[in-house]
């Protein structure tokens, strides 16, 4: 390393350094693996249940974790957010005209998993979904019961066996295996998917020194033609676009764990953009059963900064009133359990809200077209400028 890339790089080797010396960070890697056998037990378990009542005269009934309910919810400081050991749950009745249909749907999956597992291979929702359009209705319905059976039976989606398509985009310093062989190479000139099996990746190889997550799609195609990852390399870049799927946040995770890397959430200054890198950094509720292994609360906030919108000047025709909607978002974002142990985040949002203005990332060009590229971000990750 020249001594300009080791003095430009010195801000981000002292978060590096300070990151793995934290002794929480082990506990919030520790992952257990759950193997096969012990998945066909639990789905036995399920049907054994429904046998037993059949059996007995009973009306069969399964009881579904609410996962759309904060009451649910704890707060973990090294985990993120995280379902509560006591839950409340939704019974589904087959014997109940407004819950028979997904009581059938139910074990429909369940034993289209069973399969899957113990054949020791793989499915996509929208396979699941094209067994039976008819049983199913919708894709929707079939991700969100997918979710539910992982929720119940307190297994990674992954471990399922069903695999769903990535929205994401990857790009950078980054070479890997995928679980069949095949050899990715993220070149920092080009961008690749992110993976659909996150848990078959393997041999990964990079000289990153931060990992870039980027919160839209326009943002990211943006410093991909800018040559960015190039002009300031080695790093990496991902997109979820938008609010970000479970393949995504598996991919941040994974890079975490084997790198051992900041990383850095650039997002709009809108309550949309910071509920989006919580997402990334602590998790959302309807996901809080697999938080151990989505999570990674190391990721810091680089930008765009409601502070940065004063210190930038950045004209007042680029900036945006925030609509009633917004403000509702930014009060629900501010009563979040984890931003007791954020009051730098806190002291922006309350900037937010005193300004009542928002703004996008894209309204850096209006100060200058090239200045997102090669001033802002560069002079952020120089001097340690996220929080």
């Amino acid at each position: 390393m020249s001594s300009f890339e080791a003095q430009f790089f010195s801000e981000i080797e002292k978060l590096r350094v300070q990151l793995l010396n934290d002794p929480m960070e082990e506990v919030q890697r520790a992952v257990r693996e759950i193997s096969q056998d012990e998945i066909l037990a639990q789905i036995e378990g399920v049907i054994l249940g429904v046998v037993t009542s059949l059996s007995r005269d009973e009306v069969p009934v399964l009881e579904l974790p609410n996962r759309s309910s904060w009451a649910n919810v704890s707060f973990d400081s090294v985990v993120g957010l995280q379902m509560s050991s006591e839950r409340s749950a939704t019974s589904v009745r087959s014997d109940c005209p407004s819950s028979v249909s997904k009581f059938a749907q139910i074990l429909k999956i369940l034993s289209v998993i069973y399969r899957l597992v113990q054949s020791n291979s793989y499915a996509t929702k929208r396979d699941i979904y094209y067994n039976n359009t008819q049983l199913f209705g919708s894709q929707r319905t079939v991700d969100s019961i997918i979710d539910d059976i992982s929720c119940m039976l307190k297994v990674p989606r992954r471990s399922l066996h069903v695999l769903a398509t990535s929205k994401g985009l990857i790009s950078g310093d980054l070479c890997y295996l995928e679980e069949d062989g095949t050899k990715i190479d993220c070149h920092p000139s080009s961008a690749v998917s992110v993976s659909s099996n996150i848990a078959g990746i393997k041999n990964i190889v990079s000289s990153a020194k931060f990992i870039l997550i980027i919160e839209k799609d326009a943002t990211f195609q943006r410093l991909l033609d800018d040559n960015f990852c190039a002009k300031l390399s080695p790093c990496i870049m991902i997109t979820g676009k938008g609010v970000p799927d479970v393949n995504s946040r598996l991919m941040v995770r994974k890079l975490w764990d084997t790198l051992h890397i900041p990383i850095f959430a650039l997002v709009d200054a809108d309550p949309h953009g910071i509920e989006i890198m919580c997402i990334y950094k602590y998790g959302s509720v309807a996901m809080s059963f697999e938080a151990h292994s989505l999570t990674v609360p190391s990721v810091m906030w680089l930008g765009l900064l409601p502070s940065d919108l004063q210190r930038l000047r950045i004209p007042a025709e680029s900036l945006i009133p925030l609509t009633k909607r917004d403000e509702s978002k930014l009060n629900s974002l501010m009563k979040r359990p984890y931003l007791t142990s954020q009051p730098d985040w806190c002291k922006e949002m309350e900037l937010m809200q005193q300004n009542k203005v928002k703004a996008e990332i894209q309204s850096l060009s209006s100060i200058a077209p090239d200045f997102l590229t090669n001033i802002y971000l560069p002079n952020k990750l120089r001097y340690g400028g996220w929080l």
